[in-house]
């Protein structure tokens, strides 16, 4: 009556139900991760897939994905949230919605039934990584010194002091990246949390602590080698360990010295935007991100300097005033 011949509405049917059992929640995720890959780092991507397989796959991975409802997910979901790992859920519920637009998107459903599931779990609150203060500087470079570790992993400590670096950075440097006779460290952007090449100044202390290497590493790729494996880098963790053999377990982590090199500098009254542009931070304005890294370098170079002066007189029990000197360069007056 509707001109619709039965066998063939009956094979369409039949192919439609077929390939949406086989669009699980698992197959779909591999094909948004496919996208997702061009736009993050690998790790990144390899931390996300990672996530699910150990969270969401064992239990959801094989549902047809138009299956999927909020009550289902939120169940699967709430152990986590009861343990605590809010923000572990937070990034779930983020990644599973992605995977849902994705599946939006390309017509494999025809809505997402997911998008108000975070509404169902309490929202993380925001903790600042553990750090210390200027005046506590001295007792930690007088624990460092005095610390039964590795001298590979008290130079990654200071290394990282000194240039203000990310922990994944400073670990994963490369002899390659440095410029000695130029004294510039340029990170490529592949290892940069923005994703762009980053160009770090090094003071007369950081070459110090190159030359201290130099013996031990300047034969390998790697300036911080990994004792196990010199064709590796240290692991980036290693720092944080060390701090907590030192004393500094919930007081101060490795990434907490950026915070460290920052607070200080900021209240000492250097240009803030000179501090963002040598902590790497993203400047959301593209035009002015271009010409602060064209203009900051020298600028860059006289805070540098100034924070590793700060370091050194720590290391002599001694408070550091930075000078009219350095002010006047980095702030351009």
């Amino acid at each position: 009556a509707q001109e619709i011949d039965p066998q063939t509405h009956k094979q369409e049917r039949h192919r439609l139900t077929l390939e949406a059992r086989q669009n699980t929640l698992e197959a779909v995720a591999k094909k948004w991760l496919h996208v997702k890959r061009s736009k993050v780092k690998s790790d990144t991507a390899d931390d996300i897939w990672r996530s699910l397989e150990l969270h969401v796959f064992p239990t959801l991975g094989q549902t047809p994905i138009y299956e999927l409802k909020a009550p289902l997910v939120i169940k699967v979901l709430e152990p986590i949230a009861a343990r605590g790992n809010l923000e572990t859920v937070k990034r779930l519920t983020q990644r599973i919605n992605e995977i849902m637009v994705y599946a939006t998107n390309t017509g494999i459903i025809e809505h997402n039934r997911l998008s108000g599931i975070s509404a169902a779990f309490q929202t993380p609150k925001t903790q600042n990584l553990p750090t210390i203060d200027a005046e506590a500087m001295p007792t930690l470079m007088q624990r460092l010194q005095d610390a039964s570790i590795n001298p590979v992993t008290r130079c990654l400590i200071e290394w990282q002091l000194h240039t203000m670096t990310r922990p994944s950075e400073a670990a994963g440097a490369r002899w390659e990246e440095i410029d000695l006779a130029e004294a510039l460290w340029t990170i490529p952007a592949n290892r940069m949390k923005a994703g762009k090449e980053h160009t770090v100044p090094l003071t007369k202390a950081v070459m110090t602590l190159l030359q201290r290497m130099q013996p031990i590493s300047a034969h390998r790729a790697y300036v911080f080698p990994s004792n196990r494996d010199y064709r590796k880098h240290v692991n980036s963790s290693t720092a944080n360990m060390a701090l907590k053999r030192m004393g500094y377990h919930g007081k101060l982590v490795s990434h907490g010295l950026r915070s460290l090199a920052s607070t200080t500098l900021n209240e000492q009254g250097f240009n803030h935007d000179v501090i963002e542009a040598a902590l790497a931070h993203k400047d959301s304005n593209e035009v002015r991100a271009a010409y602060n890294r064209a203009q900051y370098i020298e600028r860059r170079r006289a805070l540098m300097e100034s924070w590793s002066q700060q370091i050194l007189a720590a290391k002599q029990g001694q408070l550091y005033t930075p000078s009219i000197e350095s002010l006047r360069i980095v702030n351009a007056i």
